[in-house]
């Protein structure tokens, strides 16, 4: 098996005052994203992990940082640029109520392929640089389980791409703070096992022997499960 981990982090400062924070620093948990970050360490639980790759912004050092005082046993941890929010340039820092009467906001919505934010990256960017990390995780990992912790546009355009969709499909997920996605790269066309989970003890998944099987029928679930 090759199990990713897509971990988003949890409630921030700036998610409570609705503003688009981006790569701004000191933008930490609120204390809503401090509970979930505890639970979020209670859902991961004592599943083996060969490596774990995070954004160098402080939110999501602190979504992992009880999970690895709690339950990591010699996991490699790794700050790594590439999984860093996009760049919303000067959008950084704006309210999203303002940011939604742009003109460019419904290209984001829409076709964000097209977008290049101002004085930022774009989107295309942001997806060929995550898309890039995640497949040299996998590869220097090989089987076993990573979990990567990273901002809701990234997850969102990982799993996008890992599943042959195009781009502009981006914004048909939705990934929400504290919540887990799971891709399986161990087969040749790559499986979402779970997505935007926010309750799920993950070592259920992790561990289940099932979940490795064909999936005639579209799988049998986990043991026990109803």
């Amino acid at each position: 098996m090759s199990l990713v981990l897509l971990v988003r982090h949890a409630h921030s400062e700036a998610n409570e005052k609705a503003i688009l924070s981006g790569r701004l620093p000191g933008v930490f948990l609120s204390q809503s994203g401090l509970h979930q970050a505890d639970g979020l360490s209670q859902r991961l639980g004592d599943i083996r992990v060969k490596a774990i790759h995070v954004s160098p912004l402080e939110r999501c050092q602190q979504t992992i940082a009880p999970w690895l005082r709690d339950f990591a046993i010699t996991t490699t941890v790794a700050t790594v640029a590439d999984f860093i929010e996009v760049d919303y340039g000067k959008w950084s820092g704006r309210k999203l109520a303002t940011l939604s009467r742009e003109p460019l906001w419904k290209t984001v919505q829409s076709k964000p392929s097209a977008v290049v934010f101002p004085g930022g990256e774009s989107m295309t960017q942001m997806q060929a640089r995550t898309s890039s990390a995640l497949n040299s995780l996998v590869q220097s990992t090989g089987t076993g389980v990573s979990i990567v912790v990273s901002h809701g546009d990234v997850i969102k355009s990982l799993i996008t791409t890992a599943l042959g969709l195009h781009l502009d499909e981006f914004q048909r997920f939705v990934i929400d703070p504290a919540s887990i996605s799971i891709l399986d790269f161990s087969v040749a066309k790559t499986r979402l096992l779970l997505m935007n989970d926010s309750t799920t003890h993950i070592g259920e998944i992790v561990k289940s022997k099932t979940r490795r099987r064909h999936f005639v029928g579209g799988g049998s679930g986990l043991k026990g499960s109803k």
